[in-house]
């Protein structure tokens, strides 16, 4: 007797229902509402009837060509990302070498493992207050340190300088999320082929030739995705230099998230150019993404898919040469 299938697909729809309502109703009812925002005059403590601009692009028009602050928390925003992540992922990736490396056999891993990573889980208000203590004026101990080993005469006003400003902000960041980027590229590493390494080995490979060889090609989906989500994480850089510094001195700090905020919620209620900038943002980021993702794609695997191609297509066309 035939017993009756059964069929479990319809119980994952059922287990993904919250997620999706959630979502539908917490990030795509938002994201769509803010971009129509954008097209109109919405501004205010009560904003009137939403209402169609004449020329619906004027806000993302002004904000481009007549808007200097916001060219500027763009500018600031890539420096302040670039600077932060280049030696992020170097780090990273020399700290994911040391701790794979068999032949070096680190001891007590999880215990670093840990370290580097605590500060990823230390609250942005928390690392704010600590650094604004340590680079204090006149008395704090960076100044103090600086005075005592000679280096500087009389105190320096570390926050009020727009290089050190910058500087402090992008170490901070840095500091926070390298061992987040480091914890990822190991895991990675640890779902390569053990095979891989053990050829590598018997052929002679030493330690570099094996990370350059093997390593990182085969992590190129996981830095994939490193670069995407800090790069999405860069652009939407808004809680240290808010909390640190408000986007001083001089708007050297001030993010894109720094200023929608600003345009939204800071006395002039201008929603309708916060959200042209969000969408600008946005926009920004897929470009960005689209980037990133052609510049790392396998290409020997779309050389293949290529290929493949033309083959299908040539044999098409041999069949109806035949028929």
């Amino acid at each position: 007797m035939r017993r009756k299938g059964v069929n479990y697909s319809k119980y994952g729809y059922i287990f993904t229902l919250p997620f999706v309502l959630a979502f539908l109703v917490f990030s795509l009812y938002p994201i769509i509402y803010t971009a129509v925002i954008g097209f109109t005059n919405m501004q205010g403590i009560i904003p009137k009837p939403l209402q169609i601009l004449d020329n619906p692009f004027q806000n993302f028009k002004d904000l481009i060509f007549d808007n200097a602050s916001f060219r500027k928390s763009l500018v600031n925003t890539g420096l302040l990302w670039i600077t932060n992540f280049i030696p992020q992922i170097i780090l990273a990736l020399l700290l994911t070498a040391w701790f794979t490396n068999k032949r070096l056999n680190i001891k007590g891993q999880g215990a670093f493992k840990v370290l580097l990573y605590m500060p990823n889980i230390i609250t942005a208000s928390t690392i704010a207050v600590l650094f604004s203590t340590l680079f204090a004026y006149p008395m704090g101990p960076v100044n103090s340190l600086f005075q005592s080993l000679g280096w500087t005469d009389a105190p320096v006003f570390f926050l009020q300088d727009k290089t050190t400003a910058r500087g402090i902000v992008s170490f901070i960041q840095f500091w926070m999320w390298y061992g987040n980027t480091m914890i990822i590229l190991i895991a990675g590493v640890m779902g390569i082929n053990p095979a891989l390494f053990e050829s590598a080995a018997i052929d002679g490979a030493n330690g570099w030739q094996t990370f350059f060889r093997i390593t990182l090609p085969s992590l190129r989906t996981i830095l994939l995705y490193t670069l995407i989500t800090s790069m999405i994480g860069g652009l939407t850089m808004f809680d240290i230099p808010q909390l640190f510094l408000l986007g001083g001195p001089d708007d050297a700090t001030l993010t894109t998230s720094m200023f929608i905020y600003g345009q939204a919620f800071k006395g002039s209620y201008l929603y309708n150019r916060a959200a042209a900038a969000s969408m600008i943002l946005f926009i920004i980021a897929a470009v960005l993404s689209g980037i990133l993702f052609y510049l790392m794609r396998d290409r020997d695997a779309a050389k293949l898919k290529k290929t493949q191609k033309q083959l299908r297509k040539s044999a098409r066309a041999a069949a109806k040469v035949e028929v």
